[in-house]
């Protein structure tokens, strides 16, 4: 078995063609979780290598991972083939980037250099033209005609397809880096055009590695493969801190036996060291937290890969001293602590409701440095300024993510507020998090407002986009709003379901003569997915519920769900306890109409505006931030909308 560390310029030298084989899965990497992070790491070496100017860079090279193929005997006159057994999906969205990359290049005028990245994306020889031998990549069956669109664009292409889409991504981001336009921060890449498109241009060809492994030779290939995959334990980047912080403890005559004990004996056990879902990869809790806490104490972006060699930096100069060492180990003791207590937190608090809705619903780990500076004894933040700022940043996440705008910017907002706060007083951290929220004005980092949401929310498709269980959360929240001190102690109980009051299947029993015309029957699919015809019921009566129609006058007779004969107004009326679904009953007797479905949309935007205060409608009278950082208090007070601890949900 043959493994070697190569470049793209070595990985598709000469004429190289890469299959993919027809059994493997389509193309499923998308911008949050792979290509933003994977072109953030690209612009990284390239911007090394612009600021180095000639000399060694501070970030040589990247590892893209790994892939694992099999060479085919050569054959005169054609290509050389591979069969790609592992590692697919990166093979893939490398030649979508470099293609991207070399037309942006070329259209900047940068022609010897979009000479030299052609090399790495085509095979030139006229025996290939119009072949998919062409490419250096041939996709799997499913996916190659949007390949050959993405990489030999076509006016008469129809359709979406996420291989279309990358390459669109990394066009973009790569005319905006050659260009020089500013990030959301205002921080323009550094340099001229034509250094920076030189250094992309390298950083493409020779400052991205693949660990390439070729099982030619072998019967057994495929056992081999499985090996790899699919045996063994891990090591953990904690398991290497570990070693380290325990090596630079002995040189300063440390207790490590004690340390051990006081310090790392919990972060050994099962729940630290589990895996959990982190996008589409699984990682321990030690590794996630460990790059969190330094997202957070560097107040940097921290990527995975490089979270064991940024803590010895970090750390190196405290380990330096007993003294030191310990008062390290410490605080890193008890800010874990803090993170594994936050899944306990009780939800009518600020800390509690955020990790539960931002955190664990939303799935933006990304917040978590955010929260764990907020919560961490090193800063001692007043607690109304923990409910300031967390308060607006739960606003500002489900605000952008009911109104289906990009979260892909995340992790540099984290970074930014996190700069921001170091350098602003403790005593107005939650002020300084508002402010700096509502000074958005970057697409990628809007904070809507009330107005945005009246707008936009009543008409936008959300079941089907957003996960039902993001949207539950949404309407529990409301839920928990239209309760009173008169209603009853009860608490919500746990995973209750969205119900369509019009149902999806509205054809059966909701369309009597005359039947709809074809666009108002599409216009009718697209209402019932909105916000004003969802409901929550619990499993056993949405079965029930079914496509009944509403009135028992027109579900006479009707049998199925076990009870005869009751539309689905008498059915909520008689099971349903929740306030949300009472005002259906009350207000609507006889018809629930597209009418209805639209007025009550406008309702229920104006409770989630209630429920998660939003910027001040006169986004110009903000409290503004100093070039120092330091911010200007603002007279106007504000906090997190109160929650009801009566009403907590399971």
């Amino acid at each position: 078995m043959k493994a070697d560390a190569l470049s793209p310029r070595q990985l598709f030298d000469g004429k190289m063609h890469y299959e993919i084989p027809p059994f493997q899965r389509p193309y499923v990497w998308n911008e949050e979780d792979q290509w933003a992070p994977l072109w953030a790491d690209v612009v990284r070496v390239a911007e090394s290598r612009v600021v180095a100017a000639g000399a060694e860079p501070t970030v040589p090279h990247h590892f893209l991972g790994a892939v694992v193929y099999e060479s085919k005997p050569p054959v005169v006159g054609d290509v050389t083939r591979h069969m790609v057994i592992d590692g697919q999906q990166r093979m893939t969205t490398l030649q979508l980037m470099i293609d991207a990359v070399q037309a942006a290049v070329a259209e900047r005028g940068h022609d010897l250099l979009a000479e030299d990245l052609e090399e790495l994306i085509l095979n030139r020889s006229s025996a290939f033209r119009g072949k998919p031998e062409r490419f250096k990549l041939s996709p799997s069956k499913h996916d190659r005609p949007a390949f050959a669109q993405a990489m030999d664009p076509k006016p008469d292409w129809v359709g979406e397809h996420r291989i279309v889409s990358a390459h669109e991504f990394f066009s973009n981001e790569a005319r905006a880096w050659l260009t020089g336009t500013p990030d959301a921060d205002g921080n323009a890449p550094p340099g001229t055009e034509k250094a920076r498109a030189a250094a992309l241009s390298a950083a493409l060809r020779d400052g991205l590695y693949i660990v390439a492994i070729n099982l030619t030779g072998h019967d057994d290939s495929q056992l081999i493969f499985e090996t790899l995959n699919d045996r063994g334990t891990p090591l953990l980047k904690a398991d290497l801190i570990k070693n380290w912080v325990f090596q630079q403890g002995a040189k300063v005559s440390a207790d490590v036996e004690d340390w051990s004990e006081t310090h790392w004996v919990d972060f050994d056990d099962d729940w630290w060291r589990a895996e959990i879902v982190q996008g589409r990869h699984q990682r321990s809790r030690i590794d996630i937290f460990v790059q969190y806490w330094l997202t957070m104490r560097l107040s940097d972006e921290v990527k995975t890969e490089q979270v064991f060699r940024v803590f010895t930096e970090y750390a190196a100069p405290c380990m330096r001293s007993l003294e030191g060492a310990n008062q390290l180990l410490s605080e890193f003791r008890r800010d874990a602590d803090t993170y594994r207590a936050l899944a306990n937190l009780p939800e009518d608090t600020a800390q509690g409701s955020f990790y539960s809705r931002v955190i664990e619903t939303m799935g933006l780990a990304a917040t978590s440095p955010l929260l764990l500076w907020l919560l961490s004894d090193k800063h001692k933040v007043p607690e109304k300024q923990i409910e300031t700022a967390l308060g607006a940043l739960e606003s500002w996440v489900m605000r952008r993510t009911l109104l289906r705008m990009t979260m892909k910017d995340v992790n540099k907002t984290m970074v930014s507020i996190l700069k921001l706060l170091e350098r602003s007083p403790i005593e107005t951290a939650g002020d300084t998090v508002r402010s700096f929220l509502s000074a958005q004005r970057a697409d990628a980092r809007l904070w809507p407002t009330d107005d945005t949401m009246k707008a936009e929310l009543p008409s936008l498709k959300l079941y089907g986009y957003l996960r039902q269980t993001r949207l539950r959360v949404v309407l529990e929240a409301i839920e928990r709003k239209l309760r009173t001190e008169f209603h009853e102690n009860v608490a919500l109980p746990a995973k209750l379901e969205i119900e369509h009051v019009m149902p999806q299947s509205w054809q059966t029993h909701w369309n009597p003569e005359p039947r709809l015309p074809p666009e108002q029957a599409a216009d009718r699919d697209r209402r019932i997915q909105t916000l004003g015809n969802l409901t929550l019921v619990s499993k056993s009566l949405n079965g029930a519920l079914s496509n009944r129609p509403w009135t028992d006058t027109a579900a006479a007779g009707m049998t199925s769900g076990g009870e005869v004969g009751l539309g689905k107004r008498s059915l909520l009326e008689k099971y349903s306890l929740l306030v949300l679904s009472k005002d259906l009953i009350k207000e609507h007797p006889d018809a629930w109409s597209d009418g209805d479905i639209e007025a009550r949309a406008a309702e229920l935007t104006g409770h989630i505006c209630e429920v998660w205060i939003g910027p001040p409608a006169d986004a110009q009278a903000l409290e503004t931030i100093r070039q120092d950082g330091s911010s200007i208090p603002s007279q106007q007070t504000w906090s997190r909308a109160p929650t009801n601890a009566s009403h907590d949900l399971v």
